[in-house]
């Protein structure tokens, strides 16, 4: 078992991201008409769970909002599988449409900033979140994606301590995938103990993750641990359980189908961690994008936090999160205002 440092380190994490959430700073809700105003959501890639439960909840928050009178209407589109050339023609579609607010979930953090940057000059607010830009006009509603990465190296090095290591990437030249990578290389700097002996693409989906690790495990001496990105981990086991050999520790990516699978093992003492970026975060962005139409001041970098599944309450975590999907938070106009107010001002 790992330490008790570990838990305390994630619970003040915990602490801390829902004390910005929660806090007892007045919310100050702008409150200018958005009324007539379109918010269109421009998505890159919906090949996974995650991406079926981001969808989800942008529906869910647009078609209150719609039939409260707050806007309008806000569409979602998806590109055919993360398609620089064809995701910037849907935000050039969106600009001519006549949508007020543009939120993204971008192939790529450079090769569409040319189209923000038109979409901005015609007077459209563009909120990035998850795969964010770097376009300066645009906001942007981001995790620390390193951090994630990191934070999989602290837990091993304190429930594994050493050993071989598994790397499942997500899909190859993606920001969010780099990120996380970089992340899992400066823990592995920080934990010297540790070696990355093999190194597979799941693109974030069980399927994929399950063909590639039963491919490369012939190749592979013994693994004592995985590190993911999440929508991996399930297939990972699936993998090392046909072909006969221990299940090493695998850190998990909140999916309903690993944390029901990390249950059932943890009567058996297995043990692990599970962290990812709730797909709700499309909400968060939606209510910024209706928060700045409506004349609110707001920061152009969000941070949200991560959501994290220990041990202690998997029980509970696992009972939130629907079968086939992920663990979720979906947020409230009034949730965004508060964590944007309570942030540090500079």
């Amino acid at each position: 078992m790992h330490n008790d440092k570990f838990k305390r380190v994630a619970r003040v994490v915990a602490a801390l991201a829902l004390g910005a959430a929660t806090s007892t700073v007045h919310a100050q809700v702008a409150t200018g008409n958005t009324s007539q105003a379109k918010i269109a959501l421009s998505n890159n890639y919906a090949g996974n769970s995650w991406r079926q439960a981001m969808l989800k909840s942008w529906n869910n928050a647009s078609t209150a909002a719609t039939k409260a009178g707050i806007i309008a209407g806000a569409s979602a589109f998806t590109t055919s599988g993360n398609q620089i050339t064809e995701q910037a023609q849907q935000v050039q579609n969106l600009i001519l449409q006549g949508y007020k607010a543009i939120a993204i979930d971008a192939a790529s953090p450079t090769a569409l900033n040319g189209v923000i940057k038109q979409a901005c000059n015609a007077g459209i607010v563009v909120v990035s979140f998850d795969g964010i830009v770097t376009e300066p006009c645009a906001y942007r509603v981001v995790v620390d994606y390193k951090k994630m990465g990191e934070m999989q190296l602290d837990y091993l090095s304190e429930r594994v301590k050493s050993g071989n290591l598994l790397e499942i990437r997500g899909i190859a030249g993606s920001s969010i995938d780099e990120q996380i990578h970089g992340g899992i290389a400066s823990g592995l700097q920080k934990h010297s103990g540790f070696k990355t002996v093999g190194t597979v693409y799941g693109n974030w989906t069980q399927t994929v993750a399950q063909k590639e690790v039963t491919g490369i495990l012939p190749t592979l001496p013994k693994i004592d641990a995985i590190v993911t990105q999440g929508g991996d981990g399930y297939g990972a086991a699936q993998a090392f359980k046909a072909a006969g050999r221990p299940v090493p520790v695998i850190i998990m990516g909140n999916r309903y189908e690993e944390l029901d699978w990390w249950k059932q093992q943890s009567k058996e003492g297995y043990q692990t961690m599970s962290v990812s970026i709730a797909p709700g975060i499309s909400t968060f962005a939606f209510w910024v994008a209706q928060q700045v139409l409506a004349g609110k001041k707001m920061p152009h970098d969000v941070i949200v936090p991560l959501v994290m599944v220990e041990q202690s309450n998997l029980d509970d975590m696992l009972k939130k999160t629907q079968p086939g999907g992920v663990t979720n938070v979906e947020y409230t106009q009034d949730d965004v205002v508060k964590l944007v107010d309570s942030m540090p001002k500079h």
